[in-house]
């Protein structure tokens, strides 16, 4: 019970973290605009995403930002005794309930939709 209990908390400030966090990209020019046109999307999985096709920059920038977001990732697993995969599935979920109308994201299945 006190494991469950341990984790339960764990989760709520990890939620609680991403919550007040500004997305990993904000302010990135390329990023954000990539985002806007569609190109780039958020995946459930807590990483960004191509959808369909970019140029080497826009890549190369999606590369450094999930690379950033795996360092907390495990950083934030370690600090509450949980999986990277656990903390990255929150964040996904959290980035996703921040992108605007139009906006795409990855689901479960593995296909880009729009929101």
């Amino acid at each position: 019970m006190t494991a469950l209990r341990t984790l339960l908390i764990s989760i709520s400030l990890v939620l609680a973290a991403f919550a007040f966090a500004p997305p990993a990209a904000a302010g990135d020019p390329v990023i954000d605009a990539a985002i806007a046109s569609g190109t780039v999307g958020e995946r459930i999985d807590g990483y960004l995403g191509v959808v369909g096709s970019a140029d080497a920059a826009v890549t190369r920038k999606v590369q450094d930002i999930n690379n950033r977001r795996r360092a907390v990732y495990e950083q934030t697993a370690r600090d509450n005794n949980t999986t990277v995969q656990i903390v990255a599935q929150l964040a996904g979920e959290k980035q996703i309930a921040k992108l605007q109308p139009g906006q795409f994201y990855m689901d479960e299945s593995g296909r880009w939709q729009s929101k």
